[in-house]
């Protein structure tokens, strides 16, 4: 390393004089020195830009497609409503109110049968009621009053005849099943209150009335 350094000065001296070399080496380091002085305001703001060559645009075409899919109408499906059913022993139904009696006979028959014989057996159920109902007042076990219910005419007249409780309560939910549950009146359920009717008037004179 030594030697080359020395046979490259020697180059050097042998073809420029010592003091243009000093020379020169002194102006290269006066011009390092204003550069660093002066930096950056010699350096260039802006470069030049090379112009970027300009590719043509590709326009592919449009692909509309138009899919048109029939309209699928579902049947609507109609639940049946459920109907609320009225408790037997609701204190909310009234019974009927009692009417006076008619005249019957094997030739004239009573209302509550005439009205079963055209088919109109809610109508005949509510009237077989109040037959029933004509009968207790007629026995003095309940007191006629509007607005009398079911469970109070059952409970009133059970505190005097207990065996007619089982009776009167049947009655009493036929009557609430037809007219406050709406259930469709068949020619069963005249048939059921004809019966009922008939078990109060047994049960009312068998063992004698103590009133």
């Amino acid at each position: 390393m030594s030697r080359w350094w020395t046979e490259t000065a020697a180059a050097l001296g042998d073809a420029v004089p010592l003091p243009l070399a000093a020379l020169l080496l002194l102006a290269g380091a006066l011009l390092v020195a204003l550069a660093w002085y002066f930096f950056p305001a010699w350096v260039p703001r802006r470069l030049p830009r090379m112009a970027r060559p300009r590719l043509p645009r590709l326009r592919l075409p449009r692909l509309r497609l138009r899919l048109r899919l029939p309209k699928l109408r579902l049947p609507r499906l109609r639940l049946p409503r459920r109907r609320r059913r009225a408790r037997p022993d609701a204190p909310a139904v009234p019974v009927p109110a009692p009417r006076s009696p008619e005249p019957t006979s094997a030739a004239h028959p009573g209302l509550a049968d005439r009205l079963a014989a055209e088919g109109r057996y809610a109508e005949a159920v509510r009237e077989r009621l109040r037959e029933m109902v004509r009968l207790l007042v007629a026995r003095q076990l309940v007191e006629p009053r509007p607005g009398l219910t079911v469970t109070e005419l059952t409970t009133a007249v059970a505190r005097v005849r207990p065996e007619v409780r089982p009776t009167l309560h049947t009655a009493g939910a036929i009557f609430s099943d037809l007219w406050y549950a709406q259930r469709p009146a068949t020619a069963a359920h005249d048939h059921r209150m004809r019966d009922l009717a008939a078990d109060l008037r047994r049960e009312l004179a068998a063992e004698g009335d103590p009133r």
